[in-house]
C-alpha cells in the first residue's frame, strides 16, 4: 500500500479546464486497484456490483472499453463513502474516485509521466512532441489487443499500427530514451535509515533527472514543506515536481512510484516486442490483486 495527496497543481489545472468547481470535484480523494489481467479487472469489479459498502454516485467512466482518444484505458467509479464507525464519520458523503486498471495498462500511464518528466513535457494532458503522443496512442491499441478490448475508433488495425510503431521509434529512438529515463534518473539510497522508522517520504524531481528524498516522520511536517516547495514551484517559476508520498515498507518507494524514478521497463519491452513482430505480454503476477494504492487529499 502507499498513499499520497492530490498535488495542488493538478486541483488547479482541472478548475482552469473544466465546469467543475472544488466542492463538486471527483477525484480529490480516490484510490487506485491495479490487477494483473482484464480478467481480475473485470471480477473486482462484478464483486463491487454484487457487495459494496459505500453508494455510488455517478455514472461509470469505462475507459477501457470507450478509451480516451489518446489512449488512456481504466475504470473509474465515483462513490459516496460510508462510515464504518465514529472515527470516521466525518467523511461520510465524501465523493471518492476509484480507478482499476491492468499491470499493462498500468505501465502505459506510468511510462507517459515518466517520459513527461523526463522531456519536461506535459504529455499526460496532450502537451508536447506529436511523435510521442502518437507511439502512446498506437501503443494502448496494441495494448487493448492483447487485452482482447476495444480499441480506439480513430486508430489504424494492428498490421498498420505495427508499422507506424517502427517508423516512429526509429525516427525518435524511442526504446533508447525510454532505456534512459531510469539510466540518467539519479537518486541516492541513503534515504533508507535502518534504525529509525519514516513513513512519508517528499520526492522532488528536478529539470537535471536529480529525485531528492527527503524522510519525514508525521505527516503535517511533510505537508508544511510541501507547501512551501509548490508556492516556490508556482511563483519563482522553479522547473520541479513535488510529491509527498506515505508508504508502509521505504524498500517500496522505487516499485510504487516508478514514474519518478524513470522505471518503465514493463512498456519498453513491449515496445520492443511489438517493433519485431511479437505480441505484448502482460507480465502480471498470479495474484489477483497485483498492488493497490490509496491517495487521500
Amino acid at each position: 500500500m502507499a498513499s499520497r495527496p492530490k498535488r495542488m497543481a493538478s486541483i488547479r489545472r482541472k478548475l482552469r479546464e473544466s465546469t467543475t468547481n472544488l466542492d463538486t470535484m471527483n477525484d480529490i480523494g480516490g484510490c487506485r486497484a491495479i490487477m494483473s489481467d482484464i480478467k481480475g479487472v473485470r471480477s473486482l469489479l462484478a464483486s463491487m456490483r454484487d457487495k459494496f459498502p459505500h453508494e455510488i454516485h455517478s455514472r461509470e467512466f469505462n475507459y477501457i472499453d470507450e478509451p480516451k482518444p489518446d489512449g488512456y484505458r481504466s475504470h473509474h467509479i465515483v462513490f459516496k463513502y460510508r462510515p464504518r464507525d465514529a472515527e470516521t464519520e466525518a467523511f461520510e458523503g465524501r465523493r471518492i474516485e476509484l480507478q482499476v486498471r491492468t499491470r499493462l495498462q498500468h505501465s502505459w500511464a506510468t511510462a507517459v509521466e515518466a517520459v513527461g518528466l523526463f522531456r519536461g513535457q506535459d504529455l499526460k494532458h496532450g502537451k508536447g512532441d506529436q511523435d510521442w503522443l502518437r507511439l502512446f496512442q498506437l501503443m494502448s491499441a496494441e495494448f487493448a489487443h492483447v487485452e482482447q478490448c476495444p480499441v480506439h475508433i480513430g486508430v489504424p488495425d494492428h498490421n498498420d499500427r505495427v508499422r507506424e510503431l517502427r517508423d516512429i521509434n526509429k525516427r525518435i529512438g524511442a526504446t533508447s530514451i525510454l532505456e534512459d529515463t531510469k539510466s540518467l534518473t539519479l537518486y541516492s539510497g541513503n534515504f533508507i535509515h535502518p534504525t529509525e522508522k519514516f513513513r512519508y517520504y517528499l520526492l522532488q524531481y528536478g529539470k537535471d533527472h536529480n529525485v531528492i528524498i527527503e524522510p519525514f516522520r508525521t505527516l503535517m511536517l511533510g505537508a508544511r514543506k510541501l507547501k512551501e516547495i509548490e508556492q516556490k514551484i508556482e511563483l519563482r517559476g522553479i522547473d520541479a515536481k513535488a510529491v509527498l508520498v506515505e508508504v508502509d515498507k521505504v524498500e517500496k518507494l522505487v516499485e510504487m512510484y516508478p514514474n519518478y524514478f524513470g522505471d518503465v521497463s514493463l512498456f519498453v519491452r513491449n515496445l520492443k516486442s511489438i517493433c519485431t513482430g511479437k505480441a505484448a505480454m502482460e507480465g502480471g503476477s498470479s495474484e489477483a490483486l497485483r498492488k493497490a494504492r490509496l491517495w487521500l487529499a
